[in-house]
């Protein structure tokens, strides 16, 4: 496998990775969609409501799916809907957003949505405060993310699962080791992502742990002010 050196847009040097072995790339690319932003947020949602409902006890199947459609809403379609239009009202070039440019309005608009999810789950009864607490991580990650874009093209995945794999943490010190294997296999997709994103050179290692830090940051954040 070979490197060289080359500048992007921001003038900056930047390491191309080139004649990658073709599997190699392929699941590359399969981890970084399954594990896209848009979707690391439904899938701590999906975790909490169906596989270890110890927050929502008592709740009816029918306000488990409700939370769940509102997630998928608020994390999933209305971003991607959105992108997809400025895609074609040519605000951006590439769905991707792979220059840091691109990223500026897809931020400010999945934080308006990020930002509303949180206000409804806020004041909505019986919402368990944990939820409270990852939906207001979610949205200052992504706003430390849109500061942090001023500067560096920080990674968005690193950004999502920076927020997923620290609120895991988060209820593994509040509930104990019944969490051990869930943040095991969380910190395990975190890696495999975030060397995904290097081999697809999509990224600098600064980028991604960058994202990571900021989804962390985010999260211990929103623990102290929810």
């Amino acid at each position: 496998m070979d490197s060289r050196m080359v500048l992007d847009s921001d003038n900056e040097l930047r390491e191309k990775i080139d004649r990658q072995p073709r599997f190699q790339k392929i699941i590359a690319s399969l981890l970084s969609y399954i594990f896209h932003p848009v979707f690391v947020p439904i899938y701590v949602i999906y975790f909490l409501l169906y596989i270890e409902p110890f927050l929502f006890y008592g709740t009816t199947e029918d306000g488990r799916l409700m939370v769940l459609l509102q997630g998928l809403v608020n994390y999933t379609f209305f971003p991607l809907v959105s992108v997809l239009l400025l895609r074609g009202l040519k605000f951006i070039p590439s769905i991707k957003l792979k220059e840091r440019k691109d990223r500026i309005i897809p931020f400010i608009i999945c934080n308006i949505w990020y930002f509303w999810i949180w206000y409804v789950w806020r004041n909505l009864e019986g919402m368990p405060r944990e939820m409270v607490v990852f939906a207001m991580g979610v949205f200052m990650a992504s706003s430390i993310g849109l500061l942090m874009n001023i500067y560096i093209k920080v990674s968005m995945h690193g950004i999502a699962l920076g927020t997923a794999v620290s609120f895991l943490c988060l209820l593994g010190f509040e509930y104990g080791q019944g969490m051990g294997i869930y943040i095991m296999t969380a910190l395990l997709i975190a890696g495999l992502v975030s060397t995904s994103r290097l081999l697809l050179s999509d990224h600098t290692a600064k980028e991604v742990y960058w994202g990571l830090m900021a989804g962390t940051l985010g999260l211990l954040i929103a623990q102290m002010v929810v």
